[in-house]
C-alpha cells in the first residue's frame, strides 16, 4: 500500500500589518547598525545596495520600492518577506539561512539573482523581470511566475511539479532533466519546453 501522498504547506500570507513605530522610509545601510533582528517591518524608499546584510534576520516584513542590488545575504534569515518594486540584481538568495525561508516577489527586478539549490515551494513571482536567473537544484512545486520575463533562466535538476508558467515568456526549461508532473504552459509557451527536440510547431 502506498503512503498518502504529503500536500504541499500552503504559501504563507504576505505581511500586511506593522507597528507603526516599525515603518520607516529612506532608510540606509547605517540605520541597519546595531541591529540583529527586523520583526514586523515595512521597509519604503530605502537604499541597501551593496550592504552587508549578512547574518541579519528579517521576519514578517515588507520591502516597497527598496534598493537591495548587490546587497550580501550570506546566513540571513528571510522568514515570510515580500518585495514589491525593489531593485534585487544579483542578490545571491541561495546563501540565505533554510531556517523557514519564504519570499513573495512583486515587480521586481530579479536579474542574475541566484535561488540555486532553495527550497521554495509555492512563491509566487509576479511581473518580475528574471533575466539570466539561476534556479539550479531549486525546489518550485507550485511555484507562479506570473508575467515574468524568464530569458536566459538557468533551470537545471529544478522541480517544477505543478507550476503555472502560463503568462510567463522567455523561458527555455528541459524536461528531461527537470520534473514537470502537472505544470502549467500555454501552447506557445510549450515551445520552451521542446526547444531542445528541434521541433517545428506551426
Amino acid at each position: 500500500m502506498k503512503p498518502p501522498r504529503r500536500k504541499p504547506a500552503p504559501a504563507l500570507r504576505k505581511p500586511d500589518r506593522f507597528p507603526e513605530e516599525n515603518i520607516v522610509t529612506g532608510w540606509d545601510a547605517r540605520h541597519l547598525l546595531g541591529h540583529t533582528e527586523f520583526d514586523e517591518y515595512h521597509f519604503i524608499n530605502c537604499d541597501f545596495g551593496g550592504a552587508d546584510l549578512s547574518r541579519l534576520r528579517f521576519s514578517e516584513c515588507r520591502f516597497e520600492r527598496c534598493n537591495l542590488a548587490a546587497a550580501k545575504l550570506a546566513g540571513t534569515a528571510l522568514q515570510n518577506v515580500a518585495f514589491e518594486e525593489c531593485k534585487l540584481l544579483g542578490l545571491q538568495f541561495t546563501a540565505c539561512r533554510d531556517m523557514l525561508f519564504s519570499v513573495h516577489f512583486d515587480q521586481c527586478q530579479l536579474r542574475y539573482a541566484s535561488f540555486a539549490g532553495r527550497t521554495m515551494p509555492g512563491t509566487r513571482f509576479v511581473g518580475c523581470h528574471l533575466e539570466e536567473a539561476d534556479f539550479a537544484d531549486a525546489d518550485l512545486s507550485q511555484a507562479v511566475f506570473q508575467d515574468c520575463n524568464l530569458a536566459g533562466a538557468v533551470f537545471q535538476n529544478t522541480r517544477l511539479p505543478g507550476a503555472d508558467f502560463t503568462t510567463a515568456t522567455g523561458f527555455v526549461i528541459d524536461p528531461e532533466t527537470n520534473p514537470l508532473q502537472g505544470a502549467k504552459f500555454t501552447l506557445h509557451g510549450l515551445l520552451g519546453v521542446v526547444a531542445k527536440f528541434g521541433l517545428v510547431v506551426e
